[in-house]
């Protein structure tokens, strides 16, 4: 194939996965963020409903918080995507009131659950120190509400922040396959899967940027530098 027959293919493929990037990415990751909190806490939802947490009130609070903000998240993804900017608008506000519960359901959890700092795995003083940051990112993407590039940004950094539960989660359906593995296997394959999974979600805001715009959008360089300047302090104490 000639040299430019290559170039204009090549470029017909790039311009193509930006168009496909620029409409669904936001409402696929956030179908994906929504489906593995689903799938994490689906024992609350459908193969454990008799456990104690499904009638400890701080824990049903915080858990239809934190869905609500999942499938809201979902929702105005997908209003967006659709058009209907209008309604995406409207619901707003509802998002900043469910973003508020999420906070202050979170906070008691810690507070009534953990007793002091040392008490907590390393994951778990991750995400105490990222429910600040996810009101923090939430708060910005209200004030940037008419800037499209910076609100969508800051508000799925936010939602990725809050992932520590869910992907902590993520392999208890999986609890009778791996019956037949040892503990350490099954550790050492936790981490990996949390460390790749949540790593990724951020970098495929990376890789959007690239596509779409050619360069790293700077709100997005801060919320990932923010996330790992979060685990270097936990890490480091």
């Amino acid at each position: 194939m000639p040299d430019s027959l290559t170039h204009a293919s090549n470029r017909h493929a790039s311009n193509a996965a930006a168009v496909w990037m620029q409409r669904r990415y936001f409402s696929t990751i956030s179908a994906i963020t929504l489906c593995l909190t689903l799938w994490g806490f689906s024992d609350n939802l459908v193969w454990r409903v008799a456990q104690p947490s499904n009638t400890d009130p701080k824990f049903i609070f915080h858990g239809l918080f934190c869905l609500a903000w999942m499938l809201l998240f979902f929702v105005q993804s997908s209003l967006v995507r659709s058009g209907n900017v209008r309604l995406h608008r409207r619901l707003g506000t509802a998002g900043m009131l469910v973003a508020i519960g999420v906070t202050l359901s979170t906070l008691y959890v810690f507070v009534v659950v953990w007793k002091g700092w040392d008490a907590m795995p390393s994951y778990i003083q991750a995400n105490r120190l990222l429910l600040p940051s996810f009101a923090l990112f939430v708060l910005l993407g209200y004030v940037n509400r008419r800037k499209a590039d910076h609100h969508r940004r800051y508000l799925l950094l936010a939602t990725l922040y809050m992932l520590e539960p869910v992907l902590s989660r993520a392999f208890d359906p999986l609890d009778p396959l791996l019956k037949f593995f040892s503990d350490q296997v099954v550790d050492t394959s936790w981490w990996i899967f949390f460390v790749i999974v949540w790593n990724g979600l951020f970098l495929s805001l990376f890789a959007y940027d690239r596509i779409v715009a050619g360069k790293i959008h700077r709100v997005t360089a801060f919320g990932y530098a923010w996330f790992w300047a979060v685990w270097g302090v936990v890490l480091a104490v």
